[in-house]
């Protein structure tokens, strides 16, 4: 295997906040997928685990060397919780596309979230 990209990414989690408490349902519709506005809003604290997804979507597209935007789009990144409660990364539309003619055969993230502050750092790799 070979290494594609890296990406890290911090997020604020009261920008978070900010962008739910202006935006609401557009800001989580436009950024989360429904799968992961239905995780994030079971936990007790919403905004942490929205951030540390916002995170991880940005470290993804940065690994992937284009940021969101033309090639990734939001919803094509979804980060979803594996049984062991490791983060798993979820590829669609452009996002997968993109990723087929990379080459890319693998994304890992790992997500971090304090009071303040969520953190995501993410791995492409290829064959």
């Amino acid at each position: 295997m070979k290494l594609i990209g890296i990406g890290i990414d911090v997020v604020e989690v009261d920008r978070v906040r900010s962008s739910l408490d202006e935006f609401g349902e557009r800001f989580l519709q436009r950024i989360f997928t429904p799968a992961e506005q239905e995780y994030c809003q079971r936990q007790k604290r919403p905004e942490i685990h929205l951030a540390a997804r916002f995170a991880a979507k940005e470290a993804i597209s940065k690994a992937f060397g284009t940021g969101i935007g033309k090639e990734i789009g939001w919803l094509d990144i979804e980060i979803i919780r594996r049984e062991s409660g490791e983060p798993e990364v979820k590829l669609t539309g452009a996002a997968k596309s993109f990723a087929e003619k990379r080459g890319a055969s693998e994304v890992m993230v790992s997500l971090s979230h304090a009071q303040h502050y969520a953190a995501a750092n993410a791995v492409v790799m290829g064959e």
